[in-house]
This record gives structure tokens, C-alpha cells and sequence, in this order.
């Protein structure tokens, strides 16, 4: 894996509410129904599309954020503080700052969720950035970024959200030895490219 020309043109193009932002590794469709900066909670609201067989990249947590789903159509599989459900059609729920979870469709069928993120704007920007680094092929088979790239975006986006594996203090001595190697071979947390959450007008 490489990764995308640090000093490409950026992306000024204003985010509309109904656009499609899509991951086609991890399988995951988000409609954007509601953007952070336009209501007094900052929040961000989206329909998730999860194909069959979608998996998010990992158990994580976010610590100061509130993650809402709600299933419209078809079941999500959800694992939460280490308890695992299903949700299906019309059935919620709520993972507080810093709880573990982690979800997948296990499935034969897409399932349709609604999403909300509050305070939203930087995982919007998270999101931005891993969906977009799947799709220019710079991650794995899970979407994750090789650790090069994982050890800039990972402590850029750590008040976002955090993976459960490896744990924290190997994490922080890894990414610690790794950062510089990775900027001096041109990588960058994010890239102005995948940059329009906190580059482009907002209309």
C-alpha cells in the first residue's frame, strides 16, 4: 500500500446533504441527511447502507462522542461493552462516549440504518478520510491503512475514535516509532484531497 500525493489539488467541492459517501472495502453506503455545522447540537446524520457481509474496521470507542442507530430495513449485529444483539427493523441504539462496540450485517441481505453522531463534525472528517483512503486502494482487505499511514491518521483522529486492538500502550509505543518514519516517506494524517469536512465552503 502507498499513499495519496500529500501535496495533490484539494478537494473544495461543498458537501450537500443527500450526497453518497461510499467504502467499497468494508461495504458500508452512508447518505448524508444532516451535516454538523448546520444544528446547535453539531451533530451528524446519515443512512447507512451496510451491503450483506459489511463489517466495520475493528471494535472501537469513541470518547466523547454519542452514536445513535436506528434500523430501517433488514438487521445489524452489534456488539456493545462486550454483549452481542441484533437489531432489526425499527429498533435502536444508543453507545455512549467510551463504550466498546462494534457491528457487522451478518446477513444475506443489505440492511438500511439510520445513523447519528453527536458532536459530529470530526468524525465526519474521520470518515472522509478512511472512506477515502479505501477507495484510492490504501488500506487492507478491512479497510484499515497500513501502519505507516495508521500511525499519523490514528493519533489525528484519537479524540474520535479509538480501536480496541493492538492495546493502547502498544499502540502508543508503535505509533511512536513509526510517525516520523511515516513523514519522512511522504505520508500525512489526512490529505487535501479527502479534506472538504474542514477545507471546503460551507453553503
Amino acid at each position: 500500500m502507498s499513499h495519496p500525493d500529500p501535496n495533490g489539488p484539494p478537494d473544495l467541492t461543498p458537501i450537500q446533504v443527500g450526497e453518497l459517501w461510499e467504502n467499497p472495502v468494508t461495504r458500508e453506503r452512508a447518505t448524508i441527511l444532516e451535516l454538523p455545522f448546520k444544528n446547535p447540537e453539531g451533530r451528524v446524520t446519515a443512512e447507512l447502507t451496510a451491503l450483506a457481509g459489511a463489517r466495520v474496521m475493528g471494535e472501537h470507542r469513541h470518547p466523547a462522542l454519542v452514536e445513535r442507530f436506528t434500523v430501517l430495513e433488514g438487521e445489524l449485529t452489534l456488539k456493545l461493552d462486550g454483549q452481542t444483539s441484533i437489531l432489526r427493523e425499527g429498533e435502536s441504539a444508543v453507545i455512549e462516549a467510551g463504550a466498546w462496540h462494534d457491528w457487522w450485517n451478518a446477513s444475506d441481505l443489505d440492511t438500511r440504518a439510520r445513523v447519528e453522531i453527536t458532536p459530529g463534525e470530526r468524525f465526519a472528517y474521520m470518515i472522509e478520510t478512511m472512506f477515502g483512503l479505501a477507495r484510492l486502494g490504501n488500506t487492507n482487505a478491512k479497510g484499515m491503512p497500513d501502519p505507516l499511514q495508521l500511525a499519523l491518521t490514528a493519533r489525528e483522529f484519537s479524540d474520535v475514535v479509538v480501536f480496541r486492538k493492538p492495546p493502547a500502550a502498544v499502540q502508543r509505543a508503535v505509533f511512536g516509532v513509526l510517525a516520523p518514519i511515516a513523514r519522512w516517506r511522504g505520508y500525512r494524517a489526512t490529505y487535501p484531497q479527502l479534506s472538504r469536512t474542514v477545507l471546503a465552503p460551507r453553503t
